[in-house]
């Protein structure tokens, strides 16, 4: 079954008269007729050939306005370009509808060409600047290039297993288990013998895919049971307990209009039985197709141009335990003058649909529709590759984001394949290294990563120091790492927002308790104890270590360089290392957990591996005394003060 059929007449009887005088024949009202019951495909080859025939320059009239026709066709039978070159051919010979002006440029619109889409746009809203169809498909088209150059992180691939040379569309899986895939298809294997003249193909049948024990899909085979026949069936949706299906159904009488209708059928013994029509309204005129349950087995969505919507195809839902009074339509925001088909109820507050009438990329585009606090709708468009500049539609979900929809992109013909898609895990990771002071790896440290959003992860650092968290997007962390005969260490982060994959690194310096812990950037002025204002950061970040390790207490030593006597220079020491103590202290460290102490210049320091990387003239294992530094060069006697005069704590005791 052709989907995206409708069933509209041709506002031009009152102009066809004049234009067909002297022209009228039975193969154009035969075509006429073909067109008014929704016979696209044999009413397009009836067209061209009476299109054909007109020949003579007094003939341009009435040329114009079977090329109009011959592009409804096309339109319907969705062969944008085909369309697009007959409402050219309508314009050409001045056809006066300007409506030639807006199917062309929702043509040019679905053939990708957008340049000259907005220009045929325009052209249409000069003379209806009002329309709403033509403004959303002007911004749609002005948009499509910015959408299609910031693809989305979906990855899209035709499912050549389910596709025929024929039109297949409108995938469903079966139930929450994902394994049973059902599908519409018009394929030459199809009950029946003759040719829809709607499509031009076999009428539609439902089919269903399986996966293997090996979770491979196996090729479509028809539905067992009485459901397919030589009529159009197809677009299926099922109840949570698997035992009903809701199916659209072509309504087929001789010389009748074509519609559609929603049917059920029981399941069986794996079998499936003959199709009731559903009755939803009393409205046998208009049609109801696309049906879609919700996933409590309580609301049928469903799309319908029955009277009281917004133009067009609308959505709809109808309570299926109450149905009297619950029929209701979705609203504005979701439905436009356009058509809006083929929903998708994911869950209580996401919806998806398609819809020609917001401003996509052309043709149908899929929607996510999500149920806001307030009980609206904020309407998303899919974006690309998910959307094309053709008709994207049919959606269904697997196992996270990843399922199967349907689409005519790259088919001439303008029929449906299925498409599968997934949308690949975010790879948000945080990774770095567990280092002492001496920046030598600190092996097997516990790291635990605590998020706002609920995580908490631990891990053991490798013997080379280095870890790894996998993250999400948007959480504010808080990391600690801990070893033992080390204090803790502390970082926090926020992870950004932006879709894409992030790695980031932190590395944890830790003192160790055994050992004395320079204290960098503590600087004082000259021959006095007075922290100078650069101290703070230094002073600040000790602050937090003494934080985050609240049973430690800690020696706070200040050192001196050779310069000065003995006994001044400890003195001086004793009042720097008091000078941060007392920083400490108005910071809110318990003064029972710090004890200051000054050296003056009776302990030199030892080069470590960190100083002999920042200072290469000097060994490690090197002690900066007095006799070492005069055998100097001045440059480096100066280099080896400045390490000498430093500000150190040490572990001396923990806490009960």
């Amino acid at each position: 079954m052709k989907r995206k059929v409708v069933n509209i007449l041709l506002c031009i009887a009152a102009l066809a008269p004049v234009l067909l005088s002297g022209c009228r024949s039975a193969k154009l009202s035969d075509a006429d007729e073909q067109y008014a019951r929704g016979e696209y495909h044999a009413a397009m080859l009836t067209y061209k050939k009476i299109y054909n025939k007109l020949t003579r320059r007094e003939e341009r009239q009435q040329r114009g306005l079977v090329a109009f026709r011959l592009g409804e066709c096309y339109r319907h039978l969705n062969m944008a370009a085909n369309a697009s070159g007959a409402y050219r051919n309508a314009l050409r010979y001045n056809y006066p509808d300007s409506m030639a002006l807006l199917y062309l440029a929702q043509s040019q619109h679905m053939e990708g060409k957008y340049k000259e889409a907005i220009k045929s746009y325009e052209q249409f809203l000069e003379k209806a600047p009002k329309n709403v169809l033509a403004r959303d498909g002007l911004r749609g088209s002005q948009n499509a290039a910015r959408i299609k150059a910031n693809p989305t992180r979906y990855k899209v691939a035709a499912a050549k297993l389910f596709n025929s040379r024929r039109a297949d569309f409108c995938p469903m899986f079966f139930d929450a288990a994902h394994d049973v895939l059902y599908l519409t298809s018009s394929t030459e294997k199809s009950k029946g013998t003759a040719k829809s003249e709607v499509t031009g193909t076999k009428n539609s049948d439902i089919y269903f895919s399986k996966k293997n024990e090996k979770g491979v899909w196996q090729r479509p085979e028809a539905v067992d049971g009485e459901l397919n026949t030589d009529f159009d069936e197809g677009i299926t949706s099922f109840s949570p307990d698997g035992t009903t299906m809701y199916l659209a159904k072509a309504r087929r009488e001789e010389n009748a209009s074509t519609s559609v209708e929603i049917f059920t059928s029981q399941r069986s013994e794996a079998k499936w039985s003959a199709p009731v029509k559903l009755e939803i309204t009393a409205d046998t005129l208009s049609a109801y197709g696309d049906p879609a349950v919700s996933p409590d087995g309580n609301w049928l969505y469903f799309s319908s141009d029955m009277p009281g919507g917004q133009g067009g195809k609308d959505l709809w839902r109808i309570n299926l335990k109450e149905r009297v009074g619950s029929l209701e339509n979705l609203g504005d925001v979701i439905n436009t003058p356009g058509d809006e088909r083929f929903p998708y109820v994911r869950s209580d507050s996401v919806l998806y649909f398609s819809s020609n009438g917001h401003a996509g990329m052309g043709g149908l585009d899929i929607y996510r529709a999500t149920l806001t606090p307030s009980g609206g709708w904020n309407v998303e468009n899919m974006g690309w590759p998910m959307n094309s500049s053709y008709d994207d539609f049919g959606i269904t979900f697997g196992d996270g984001e990843s399922g199967f929809f349907s689409s005519n992109r790259n088919d001439a013909r303008g029929y449906d394949h299925i498409y599968s898609f997934v949308k690949p895990e975010l790879k948000i990771t945080i990774s770095g290294y567990v280092l002492d002071r001496d920046e030598e790896p600190v092996p097997n440290a516990v790291i635990r990563i605590v998020g706002d959003d609920g995580s908490n992860q631990k891990a053991i650092g490798k013997t080379d120091g280095t870890f790894q968290f996998n993250l999400q997007r948007g959480v504010k962390y808080v990391m600690m790492a801990g070893a033992k005969g080390y204090m803790n260490g502390k970082q926090e982060f926020v992870s950004d927002m932006a879709e894409e994959d992030a790695e980031y690194a932190v590395d944890f310096i830790l003192a160790a308790m055994t050992k004395p812990q320079v204290i960098e950037n503590i600087f004082y002025d000259f021959d006095k104890a007075t922290l100078r204002p650069e101290s703070k950061t230094a002073l600040d970040s000790m602050v937090m270590i003494l934080k985050d390790n609240p049973q430690i207490v800690i020696e706070m030593a200040s050192h001196t360089d050779r310069w000065g006597n003995d006994n001044y220079n400890l003195k001086l020491s004793d009042r720097r290392a008091q000078s941060v103590v007392d920083y400490l202290i108005a910071a809110g460290i318990d003064p029972s957990r710090l004890r200051p102490k000054g050296y003056g210049e009776t302990r030199p320091k030892t080069v470590t591996k960190r100083i002999a990387r920042l200072y290469p003239q000097f060994k490690e294992g090197d002690v900066l005394n007095e006799e070492y530094i005069e055998k100097l060069e001045k440059p480096d006697q100066d280099a080896a003060d400045q390490i000498n005069r430093r500000t150190e704590f040490q572990v001396i005791s923990l806490q009960q």
